[in-house]
Parts: C-alpha cells; sequence; structure tokens
C-alpha cells in the first residue's frame, strides 16, 4: 500500500453559531486554511502511481472555488463550519471522484487541526 497527498490552501471567513454564549469563535474571523488530500492504494504497475496528482487538483478545484474568499456559514451544508465538519463535507464531496482517498487534514492555523476517515459522525 502506498499513501500520497497533495495540499491546498484557501482564506475563508467563518463564526461558529453554536459555541457558549461569548465565545470568540462565535465572532466573525479569518483563516488561512490548508487541506492535505491523502489517497492510499497500489501503485499502478504500468503508470508507476496510485493516482495521478492532477487528478487530485482537478478534484478538488471546484470545491476551492466553493471556499475561497467566502465566508464558509453561506456555503450549503456548513452552516456550523468547525474544522471538523469542514473536513467532512470535503470528504464527501472528494469520495466520488478519488475512490482511493484516505483522509483529509483541515488545519486553520499551523497550530490546529483535524484528520477526517471517513468514519460516521455521531
Amino acid at each position: 500500500m502506498t499513501e500520497i497527498w497533495r495540499s491546498f490552501s484557501f482564506d475563508a471567513a467563518h463564526y461558529l453559531p453554536k459555541v457558549p454564549t461569548g465565545h470568540k469563535c462565535g465572532n466573525l474571523h479569518g483563516h488561512t486554511y490548508t487541506v492535505e488530500v491523502r489517497l492510499r492504494g497500489a501503485v499502478e504497475p504500468v503508470t508507476g502511481w496510485v493516482r495521478d496528482f492532477g487528478d487530485v487538483k482537478e478534484a478538488f478545484r471546484p470545491l476551492e472555488e466553493q471556499l475561497d474568499h467566502k465566508l464558509l456559514n453561506d456555503v450549503p451544508g456548513l452552516d456550523n463550519p468547525t474544522s471538523e465538519l469542514l473536513a467532512h463535507w470535503l470528504w464527501e464531496r472528494l469520495i466520488t471522484d478519488l475512490p482511493e482517498l484516505y483522509s483529509v487534514t483541515v488545519c486553520e492555523t499551523v497550530n490546529s487541526g483535524v484528520v477526517y476517515r471517513g468514519e460516521l459522525l455521531t
């Protein structure tokens, strides 16, 4: 099994409507998000790769267009845009085009992030 990854970044604003009253994340603020998309699979013997990195870039492009320089709360399905829920949202939209998808990592800052691997959210 081989794992490949491609990183992306975008700038967006959000607020978290479900945090306790007075929590600073309830206020409108922004991040430069970084997203890492990881695929896992066997190396194809003819091409020598798991998947063309260009395929990963193309699969992510329409999502980046929906998110970059936007208010995430206004994006359908992201009314409570925590990093955890954003990672799940991205997974749901990438898995069809990238069936080898292994994980989606979302970082709001260089010091904090989440990894989603396709398990069900409760």
